[in-house]
């Protein structure tokens, strides 16, 4: 193949890169695509509508009392009866709403302007700004919110404003506790520290640029505690400690009702059923706002176009054929997307196409973020989210993995496919023993007893070469160097006998003569016992002394495919030749490959 006809495989894959299948919904259609935070908004909606036009929404005068029509049932003239002084009971629930929200301004609006700056001061500040600050709030929040409110009134006298401003001041440490923690999560990442060198001011920094990754969390609060103020507006003017007597409240028709609710029922219904309906609707609110702001969700459903992506440049041989006939694991035109700027899809993975054999080692080559993990993530039905498989067939030994439940993908992972990582210190956990974490899989798929899981577990360590096999059952991660703890590792992939191995990048981590070891460790295994490896690398060596077949990715593309001994003698694709080019001047010729 010509340099002309390779560079014209290696298409601008701006085009691919950027075509979308499906449109992702923007915030308020994610919102709006939920039916229960449907209603919780049409009911908000309609709740501020009403307290804000009360005067002229309401049939009568809340306060208008006439002994004519006390304790009155349904009528035309007062739809919803009347209390025992003759006032209309709709009225004052219309005007005991404006009191709701009156309560919630009052009480989530000065808790959100004071304890969401502090909590970004003391959070990027820390030292003794953090811990005084914390020892502070921890002391508030020790006390009860109810007993906080009572002494504050006790202080400063009854009414609506000072009740409300005590449940402010607790909700002011909610607030600043949610943030002080989004600033923690996000103060080492390299983007403040970019803006730190730059120059920014520390209100910049905190306003501009992690204010917004607490959007979500804070809104999600916001309306959880506007429903808590509701309730706690309730509860004090029920025990007489918050709005003035006489006052439409519905906490305050709660009291009255007490009295009469043999003779009139709906006393007590009507504003009971008012504050557990706007409580309920704003708790669903909150609900929906964060499904909203961390959702995957897409609402279309338009035909996808087909993908746009260069052919990959295949070599005939009689191991591709045999793969393709009689294949573990076979991918068909797979797509990975996620969402981009402006509600479009993106594709990091683009029509890749492979199989691999059973008994073959398979190699998937290319430099970081040309979409090998990826790929892996795909096969195993871990996208990350929101991520998705756009398109494509995934076939492990006939049966289709793309679309496959989470619970029937549990059942295969482990057991039909085992994955070894890149660091096993990272993948094993550090409070558990390595023969419980070699075991928990193969009693879960399997069923077998605990002893006769750890026989073969002590089997599978004394193969992949750890010395003293039974007894380092009992030992724990850090008490294996690197090099053991992936055989560990290894070994706990292999204990379900899966069909397929998925080694991504198993050596990275490792130094030079471990590595050996590890490669022929797997040389051995797949001799041993028959099983398919897929192994994902971007050391070219590596591929030439392990691999049968090889793959090569650029930019979420399998832009060539051939036997290795085929694709190292001559390699047909451009990109090829530039990683085989870029590891010879590294390194040196590489030997003969496999």
């Amino acid at each position: 193949m010509s340099d002309q006809a390779a560079n014209a495989l290696e298409a601008p894959l701006e085009a691919a890169l950027t075509q979308t299948s499906d449109r992702r919904p923007g915030f308020l259609a994610r919102l709006l695509s939920q039916p229960s935070t449907v209603f919780a908004l049409c009911w908000v909606i309609l709740l501020v509508i009403v307290a804000l036009f009360a005067s002229y929404l309401a049939p009568h005068d809340p306060n208008a009392s006439s002994v004519m029509r006390r304790l009155q049932g349904f009528s035309s003239n007062n739809w919803l009866g009347t209390d025992d002084l003759g006032r209309d009971l709709l009225s004052r629930a219309m005007w005991g709403g404006r009191v709701a929200l009156h309560a919630v301004a009052m009480a989530v609006g000065p808790a959100l302007l004071v304890g969401v700056p502090i909590g970004l001061f003391v959070a990027y500040r820390g030292g003794w700004w953090d811990r005084i600050v914390m020892r502070l709030v921890e002391v508030e929040q020790a006390i009860p919110m109810l007993l906080f409110a009572f002494t504050f009134i006790a202080i400063f006298g009854r009414g609506l404003t000072n009740a409300m401003l005590a449940v402010s001041l607790g909700f002011a440490m909610s607030y600043l506790r949610l943030t002080r923690a989004v600033v923690l999560a996000e103060r080492p990442k390299a983007y403040v520290q970019a803006a730190e060198i730059q120059g920014y001011s520390v209100p910049r920094i905190l306003f501009r640029h992690i204010l917004p990754n607490a959007i979500g969390p804070i809104a999600v609060q916001t309306s959880i505690l506007a429903g808590v103020a509701i309730l706690l507006e309730a509860m004090l003017s029920f025990l007489g400690l918050g709005v003035a007597t006489g006052s439409p409240s519905w906490g305050a028709m709660l009291d009255d009702a007490r009295r009469f609710q043999i003779q009139q029922p709906l006393l007590s219904l009507v504003p009971g059923a008012a504050i557990t309906i706007t409580v309920l609707a704003f708790n669903l609110l909150g609900d929906g706002f964060r499904d909203a702001f961390n959702s995957d969700l897409v609402i279309s459903r338009r035909k996808k176009p087909e993908p746009v992506a260069a052919e990959p440049v295949v070599a005939d041989s009689p191991a591709a054929a045999e793969a393709q006939s009689n294949s573990v694991l076979r991918l068909s035109h797979v797509s990975v997307e996620f969402p981009s700027h402006g509600g479009a899809y993106q594709k990091v993975v683009s029509d890749v196409s492979f199989a691999i054999a059973p008994g073959e080692i398979y190699g998937l080559v290319g430099e970081s973020g040309s979409g090998k993990s990826m790929t892996t993530a795909a096969i195993l039905g871990q996208a990350p989210r929101p991520g998705r498989v756009s398109s494509g067939s995934i076939l492990l030994d006939g049966k289709e993995l793309v679309g496959l439940p989470e619970r029937q993908m549990r059942a295969i992972r482990g057991r039909d496919i085992g994955t070894v990582f890149q660091d096993p210190m990272m993948a094993l956990s550090p409070v558990h023993k390595i023969g419980d974490q070699m075991i928990e899989g193969l009693v879960r798929h399997e069923g077998i007893s605990r002893k006769q899981a750890l026989e073969r577990a002590a089997e599978l360590l004394d193969l992949v070469g750890v010395i003293d096999a039974r007894n380092r059952l009992n030992d724990y991660p850090h008490q294996f160097s690197g090099g053991m703890a992936q055989r560990a590792m290894i070994a706990a992939a292999l204990i379900c006998r899966p069909k397929l191995l998925i080694a991504d990048e198993p050596t990275t981590a490792l130094d030079v003569t471990v590595q050996k070891q590890v490669l022929d460790l797997m040389l051995r295994l797949r001799e041993t016992l028959g099983m398919s490896i897929l192994f994902i690398t971007h050391d070219l060596a590596v591929v030439a002394q392990l691999c049968d077949r090889v793959g090569v990715m650029k930019l979420g593309e399998l832009v060539e495919e051939g036997t290795t001994s085929a694709l190292f003698a001559d390699p047909k694709h451009a990109y090829t030749r530039q990683l085989l080019h870029a590891r010879e001047m590294l390194d040196g010729p590489m030997g003969t490959a496999r």
